[in-house]
């Protein structure tokens, strides 16, 4: 960061929570905007206060249920900082919009997480802060700095925290990756908690329907982590449960980074074997808690971990011009 260049966050109406939280960590106040739609359902923005020659990060996710429009709101409040002659323009993307998309995987499909990248370059985003990319080549499709921050740490924590060394030891957890594309993270968390590892290999009929799932590895007599970026109709993570519980697991836990939850996610994880559905709040989860709490909503299973201490502790670091690397292994000390 250049010398006497202030720090201002933004944000749009996709996550308001995290946004409080990031800058209530920061210790500022979020800088004031109003974000607004008008008749045919086109995005206005105006910023409240000057932005010149800041260093300004601004907040948006891509919110269930209304991706398209947190996209367009990010890229206006993009495009409105950088006409206003800000210093440099940092987005902030917890959850990255079309990160599935990442490749052509049939004849005439479009490889869309390719095109946010260029609409936030071309509105004049100068770096990306994110985190869990489905494919960590996404970072290929920026020509800025991308810092794609794990929530692996995080989980490791909660893990390690839920159960304790005395009750549960490390022998009997097993890892398990409910897919073949999330060995390496499951890997990484196996080893670095010293645990086995299980790997499912699955077929798909279409996308978003298992069809069929072959488990490798022990996990008899056992507690079972399914650990993934994403849990989205949770189809894939209730077939899961279910064999492990056939293949003589004491209990299934699934602790994933993204907790999208679309669809029939709620009664497909209320009526699964699943003890524990553990998600950060990369995207809105106030309502999903509320609904849990006053009408028993998803069988009392889900957890949430907070990581805006992680992403709080990257903008500091990203505007002092601190090393971010270090956030890859670690939780900030801040946020325990």
């Amino acid at each position: 960061m250049h010398s006497g260049r202030g720090i201002k966050l933004l944000a749009g109406t996709s996550h308001p929570e995290m946004a409080d939280l990031i800058a209530k960590r920061l210790g500022i106040d979020l800088s004031p905007v109003t974000v607004a739609r008008n008749g045919i359902g086109e995005t206005q923005v105006q910023l409240q206060e000057s932005v010149r020659e800041e260093d300004v990060y601004i907040l948006g996710t891509s919110a269930s249920g209304s991706v398209n429009t947190a996209l367009m709101e990010l890229c206006i409040m993009i495009h409105a900082c950088k006409i206003a002659s800000a210093g440099r323009i940092t987005a902030v993307i917890p959850h990255f919009p079309y990160a599935r998309q990442d490749r052509k995987e049939k004849s005439r499909a479009p490889i869309s997480a390719k095109l946010v990248a260029n609409m936030l370059q071309t509105s004049g985003c100068d770096h990306v802060i994110t985190m869990d990319l489905h494919a960590s080549q996404i970072q290929g499709f920026f020509d800025v700095p991308v810092d794609n921050l794990y929530g692996e740490p995080s989980m490791i924590r909660f893990i390690r925290d839920a159960l304790t060394p005395d009750e549960h030891p490390t022998k009997d957890i097993v890892i398990v990756s409910p897919d073949a594309g999330g060995t390496k993270r499951a890997a990484s968390i196996a080893d670095k908690l010293n645990t086995d590892l299980a790997i499912f290999h699955k077929e798909r009929k279409k996308e978003n329907q298992v069809s069929r799932m072959i488990l490798v590895g022990s996990v008899r007599d056992k507690i079972a982590i399914l650990v993934d970026d994403m849990a989205d109709t949770c189809g894939t993570l209730e077939l899961a449960a279910h064999h492990l519980i056939e293949a003589g697991a004491r209990k299934v836990w699934a602790v994933v980074t993204h907790g999208v939850l679309s669809g029939r996610a709620e009664p497909t994880i209320r009526e699964s074997k699943l003890e524990k559905l553990v998600i950060t709040n990369t995207l809105p989860v106030r309502d999903k808690l509320e609904a849990q709490e006053k009408h028993g909503a998803w069988g009392g299973k889900l957890e949430v971990i907070d990581i805006t201490g992680v992403l709080a502790e990257t903008v500091r670091r990203s505007h002092y011009g601190e090393s971010v690397s270090k956030l890859f292994d670690e939780v900030p000390w801040s946020t325990q």
